[in-house]
């Protein structure tokens, strides 16, 4: 890894957050967490919106054709964590080293990647649009709902791209409430422009597509020019464009566990929708798309958890101070499952008032709600097993990452989606997502289990070599 520096005196407008290292880890979780869970589920809120307005002003099969969308946008979003989600994790490992030459070089490696990634993303994607959408379990019913809303959004991917990779960025820099704040923006101004352009402009659902990517668009200009300041130590090095491809390897490699963990939604949302609408038409795609936007919210909070944590977590591991990993995991998990005990609640509980703000149509707000309460019937152990599969992510530990993303989505959701509903028919879909759950779970435990045991034989200060890490 890249060598260390002397610590240099940051400016006033440019601090260090060398805090990670020695403030309490409650307080700093919620510095750091409160505003990511304020920012995570701001942005699930706009693709909520979008869902909301899409399908009470345009109707049962305009959101079912969204949901055709879900994989494909599943897929961009793993390459933007591919390269956003590495970058902001090597940040606070070099932060923790003190490595600010570094730190300014990934932030320049953050921007041009993404640019390069989402650029050849979104060429291919436009070629084979059609066949793609249909592939992914679009009919004639809803393909031209589908086609209208991903043309734009490709043609924003780029804007989108780079937009998230430096807002994850800023937050891992010490700014999480300017992190927060801007996602926040985009909300309100997504939401603004939603009515606008699908009503008052009549676009239906491109409206909604261009709310998103002019929200994201102004965003991106706020952040690109929060890191061109020269009065900043943690700032783009050599201009904005630059490629330096030991930290584009480095990045990507740590990148590579959410990539796969966002690339198998995307493989799983495909399945799903192929089954649902081999075994319940266009409308059960829509009720899968129900019920994924409303238990997104929930997952989102616990994302904004781990992104709190992320930069903690990644600090104190870089200044090999393991003791104070372990406990920001602890805590952190603990709100975790809080988060997924309220989604249970709701979720099984009430489940029609859930589905009700997206749909009024009789026959698809029936659907969604059995739906919904039947895939979150053992949610509660879901938040412990997100924040545990982060932390192997945080560490470097990608095979780790890795195994327990895909151990849920495809060594277990796949299989049950194609095989429970042999017996059970659409609603074998629904119970394949609990099953997995609950598998996942056990897994994690099983790896945690292993991880703190290495943690309580080592002392802080000791090579990360001991417990099987790097940096």
């Amino acid at each position: 890894m890249m060598s260390e520096e002397k610590e240099i005196k940051e400016s006033s407008t440019g601090a260090v957050p060398t805090e990670l290292g020695t403030e309490k880890i409650w307080k700093l979780l919620k510095s750091y967490a409160l505003p990511a869970i304020i920012a995570m589920t701001a942005s699930s809120l706009y693709n909520m919106v979008d869902s909301i307005f899409v399908g009470q002003g345009v109707g049962p099969m305009a959101i079912s054709g969204l949901a055709v969308t879900f994989p494909l946008m599943n897929l961009s979003t793993a390459f933007g964590t591919l390269v956003g989600v590495g970058g902001s994790t090597l940040l606070s490992i070099l932060l923790g080293q003190k490595n600010y030459n570094g730190v300014r070089k990934v932030l320049s490696n953050i921007i041009t990647l993404n640019i390069i990634i989402g650029l050849i993303f979104s060429v291919l994607s436009l070629m084979f649009l059609d066949p793609i959408l249909y592939f992914f379990g679009a009919s004639e019913n809803t393909i031209t709902y589908a086609r209208d809303y991903m043309r734009i959004i490709l043609i924003g991917n780029i804007i989108t791209h780079v937009y998230f990779g430096l807002n994850n960025a800023m937050r891992a820099t010490g700014n999480p409430k300017k992190a927060m704040g801007l996602t926040i923006f985009t909300v309100f101004f997504n939401t603004t422009l939603d009515p606008l352009l699908i009503f008052g402009m009549n676009l239906g659902i491109k409206g909604a597509a261009w709310a998103t990517v002019i929200a994201q668009a102004l965003a991106m200009v706020v952040v690109i020019l929060h890191f061109s300041r020269k009065d900043r130590n943690i700032r783009f090095e050599q201009g904005i464009i630059h490629l330096d491809r030991r930290i584009a390897r480095d990045s990507l490699e740590i990148g590579f566990g959410p990539f796969l963990m966002n690339a198998a939604s995307c493989i799983v949302a495909l399945f799903i929708n192929q089954q649902m609408g081999k075994y319940a038409g266009d409308l059960g795609i829509g009720a899968y798309g129900i019920c994924n936007r409303f238990t997104f919210l929930f997952v989102m909070i616990c994302m904004g958890l781990n992104q709190g944590m992320q930069p903690i977590a990644g600090y104190n591991y870089g200044a090999r101070l393991y003791s104070r990993v372990k406990e920001v995991y602890l805590k952190t998990a603990l709100l975790a499952t809080i988060v997924s005990l309220l989604c249970f609640i709701v979720c099984v509980f009430f489940p029609k008032m859930a589905c009700s703000i997206f749909t009024r149509d009789p026959e698809l707000l029936e659907m969604s709600s059995k739906g919904l309460r039947i895939m979150n019937i053992v949610f509660p152990i879901v938040g412990f097993q997100m924040v545990g599969t982060n932390l192997f992510q945080c560490l470097g530990m990608v095979s780790k990452s890795v195994f327990l993303s895909l151990s849920r989505q495809l060594l277990c959701l796949v299989p049950f989606i194609y095989l429970l509903p042999l017996a059970f028919d659409a609603e074998g879909v629904w119970i394949s997502f609990p099953l997995s759950d609950f598998i996942a779970s056990i897994l994690t435990v099983i790896l945690l289990g292993q991880l703190f045991s290495k943690f309580n034989k080592v002392k802080d200060g000791d090579s990360p070599e001991l417990i099987g890490g790097k940096f």
